[in-house]
């Protein structure tokens, strides 16, 4: 006679869950519920990755027994790592799809609006899905009616530019039929990375008096007008530094390094450049160490976010309605400025978002925040 499966989020079907217990044949120790099994579809860039996980805590508060599996690509899978909301992070891969493919969800939820993963929506098994796929002609199509306003915001120019005044977080809370809370980013360091923060802080000589600012320096290479030039990061850092009583610190990826190197450089030694190719889990650890980070709307803006940092942001190519800072900073944008927002990747402007960027205004909100909490 066939035993029942045990229906236990550890139950693997491989091994014991505990050493010389058969879960099978004597009974499941902990016997935790499976629930609802949802699956996150989520390929697009790690800030994006990491803004979804803002939809964490109401997908708990709705599905309280559920199992969460998040689908992403290898990238931007470490910083799913450790999220106590997550059961499974998959790679996007030949082995991960071929595992879910066979698994009967009752929710998938879709952020993207691509084809890849819409078509990857639309091959699953599921009771519910939710966000975006593809209609018979390779269309991509809103899949639930609560999808209709996110998919009008990329179609309609007017409506995302000008009109919408909605944070990413809540038209995409929306789109998954869940409860808007304003909820946070999860992000979590390991033991073992908090460890690893003291004792940098300790090497480069960095004490918890002292006032830090971390300069994001750059972007990802998709939109390379997200970022200031280099004589404008000089600019800044020459006047904080005559100031007297700041420490800067260099932030960025494997694409900021050349910048950061001419940067850094042209100060010989009197700043702080954090290696840039360490991966994204090292990157959030030297970020979490400034109490400032200055920033275009990139990985790094949301990366500061997640890490409740003080966030001034600038924006130019991008939606600065759209991006929540949780009242921890200030967006900088020009307001008159017919052209921006505007999403191009090439500028037919001469750049004038990035060239009307108030560089002493920046200066000022620095002074401002640690004016603030020395007051405290």
């Amino acid at each position: 006679m066939q035993k029942e499966i045990p229906s236990c989020k550890r139950f693997t079907g491989y091994k014991p869950c505990y050493p010389d217990h058969n879960c099978w044949i004597d009974g499941c120790k902990d016997n935790i519920p499976i629930g609802k099994k949802i699956l996150i579809i989520n390929l697009d860039a790690m800030g994006d990755v990491l803004m979804t996980t803002a939809q964490l805590p109401a997908l708990k508060r709705k599905f309280p027994e559920s199992t969460i599996y998040w689908l992403t690509l290898k990238v931007a899978a470490p910083l799913l790592y450790y999220n106590q909301f997550i059961d499974f992070v998959l790679d996007y891969n030949f082995e991960s799809l071929s595992i879910l493919k066979q698994i009967e969800f009752d929710y998938v939820m879709n952020v993207d609006k691509s084809q890849r993963s819409c078509a990857l929506l639309n091959s699953l098994n599921a009771k519910n899905k939710l966000g975006f796929g593809l209609n018979k002609d390779g269309k991509i199509i809103p899949v639930n009616d609560s999808a209709h306003y996110n998919y009008l915001l990329g179609m309609d120019d007017h409506l995302k530019f000008k009109v919408n005044q909605r944070t990413g977080q809540d038209y995409l809370a929306e789109t998954f039929e869940l409860d808007y809370k304003r909820d946070e980013y999860v992000f979590k360091f390991t033991d073992d990375e908090k460890k690893f923060i003291d004792d940098y802080k300790r090497t480069i000589g960095i004490s918890e008096s002292d006032k830090i600012v971390g300069f994001n320096t750059g972007c990802s290479e998709l939109y390379p007008n997200k970022k200031m030039t280099i004589e404008q990061h000089i600019y800044l850092i020459e006047r904080l530094l005559s100031i007297g009583h700041y420490k800067i610190m260099l932030l960025g990826g494997p694409e900021d390094t050349e910048r950061n190197k001419i940067i850094s450089e042209h100060f010989k030694g009197k700043i702080i450049n954090t290696p840039t190719n360490e991966g994204v889990r090292r990157g959030a650890c030297y970020e979490s160490i400034p109490q400032v980070i200055v920033t275009g709307d990139s990985f790094g803006m949301h990366l500061a976010i997640a890490l409740k940092k003080y966030v001034i942001a600038w924006f130019g190519v991008s939606c600065w309605t759209e991006i929540d800072l949780y009242d921890r900073g200030i967006k900088l944008y020009q307001k008159d400025l017919f052209c921006s927002p505007c999403w191009k990747k090439v500028c037919p402007y001469d750049l004038e978002c990035i060239k009307m960027i108030d560089l002493d205004r920046i200066i000022k909100e620095i002074e401002n925040y640690f004016n603030s909490i020395s007051r405290k």
